[in-house]
């Protein structure tokens, strides 16, 4: 196939400027490989493509019905270059960000577009698993993570770390403090992510340093829906600093220890690293 592409090219140069002499000048290439191209098409398949008549050629019947399909092909070269150059000097093009937590991705989302005024940034929000298969199946191009584990596959740097903080309604006891005491988790019915959320997994190991055991009264598969349990009296939830939003009805509050601290990293894949507008956003965090 490779080899009928650079014939078909040949041909098209012929074609569209009427001069094997003007081809050779188009393609950069030495007017008989032009010609030696053209003849080879026309042999292979049995067809002429141009009438010949000394210095002057026209295309046959058959030579217009393959110029239409060549001009989808080679017409809209130069065009495609302009655009290629313009992706180089990061002049247009779309950079595309998954992530799980809306707050910590916006606040990157919009220091891009402030740096990168012509393109085009586009943000989508899963689960950690989902962002992860997209980012494997080269859907993104950047992710967000708050990673349990490390994949060689991927390239991560530390974007930034936050407390995991309590929220409770705001007629609770500890509503009327600045502070508790992990120990004070004894004994209060929480809400929970569902299994596998790292924030979950975070305040598990945090109470579970502290000799604590959590009595969980739900789980949920969002913060959303945390927060509204924690407005409907169900009981206390815990959200990444970043993430809590001063809804009213409900109040944020930071343990004496602080010992809840969730993480989020940057990724890319390790094969895409080096490309430059990723290197450049990777090398130009703090």
């Amino acid at each position: 196939m490779y080899q009928y592409h650079k014939w078909l090219r040949s041909f098209h140069a012929v074609a569209s400027t009427g001069s094997f002499t003007q081809a050779s000048a188009l393609l950069n290439i030495g007017q008989p490989t032009i010609s030696e191209q053209v003849s080879a098409l026309e042999k292979t398949f049995s067809v002429e493509l141009f009438h010949r008549r000394g210095r002057f050629i026209e295309l046959t019947a058959a030579g217009h019905k393959l110029h239409d399909i060549t001009q989808g092909l080679f017409g809209q070269e130069d065009e495609a270059i302009q655009l290629l150059r313009s992706f180089r000097q990061r002049k247009h093009g779309m950079l595309r960000i998954g992530a799980v937590s809306p707050p910590i991705a916006m606040s990157l989302t919009y220091a891009l577009m402030q740096r990168y005024p012509d393109i085009d940034v586009e943000t989508s929000f899963t689960s950690e698993t989902g962002t992860l298969e997209r980012l494997y199946n080269f859907d993104i191009d950047l992710a967000i993570l708050a990673l349990s584990a490390f994949d060689p596959r991927l390239n991560t740097q530390l974007y930034r770390t936050c407390p995991i903080l309590a929220v409770v309604r705001d007629d609770h006891p500890w509503a009327s403090q600045a502070q508790v005491s992990v120990a004070d988790i004894v004994g209060q019915p929480v809400v929970l992510r569902e299994k596998g959320s790292r924030t979950r997994q975070l305040v598990e190991e945090g109470c579970a340093a502290h000799g604590i055991k959590l009595n969980c009264k739900m789980q949920l598969n969002s913060r959303e829906a945390i927060v509204h349990a924690v407005v409907q009296g169900i009981g206390v939830g815990f959200v990444s600093a970043v993430e809590y939003a001063d809804r009213p009805g409900t109040k944020a509050i930071d343990f004496v220890e602080q010992p809840f601290h969730i993480s989020y990293y940057l990724c890319c894949l390790e094969t895409r690293r080096n490309r430059p507008m990723i290197a450049e956003i990777f090398d130009g965090l703090p």
